[in-house]
């Protein structure tokens, strides 16, 4: 499967936002939530709810693209953005607050950098590891 890879980045800049309020907040709510975004996102990249209103919303006023970027790095970030945010959760809701502080500050890092210089920390490692494991075959 293929992406447009300006939605994952608007994906990325939301949860820029999202992950800002929580570690303003404190909310493990709202961490949960997110995690529940990238768990959606990490099954289905295209479904995911972030997706879903970039392509209806945002993606016909910016027209086509010719660059399209495999989903399997894309699907490997949300995994690994659902550890995290999970992590973050579990310790805001259990009380272990700086637990869910260092998590999902973290977790802002790897989105900002996505959102705002297309750096996906994520799919870096997955290409890391894909390098790695080839070459041991």
């Amino acid at each position: 499967m293929q992406l447009d890879p300006r939605g994952p980045r608007f994906a990325a800049a939301l949860t820029t936002v999202v992950l800002v309020i929580v570690l303003a907040t404190g909310s493990g709510w709202l961490a949960l939530a997110q995690t529940i975004v990238f768990a959606i996102t990490a099954a289905s990249p295209r479904s995911g709810p972030y997706a879903l209103i970039y392509r209806y919303l945002i993606a016909p006023r910016l027209g086509p693209t010719a660059e399209r970027e495999d989903a399997a790095p894309v699907r490997f970030a949300q995994v690994v953005g659902f550890v995290f945010l999970a992590v973050a959760s579990i310790g805001y809701l259990s009380g272990a607050t700086t637990l869910g502080l260092i998590f999902a500050a973290f977790g802002l890092l790897a989105a900002f950098l996505n959102a705002a210089f297309g750096l996906c920390l994520g799919c870096e490692a997955y290409l890391a590891f894909r390098r790695l494991t080839t070459r041991a075959a």
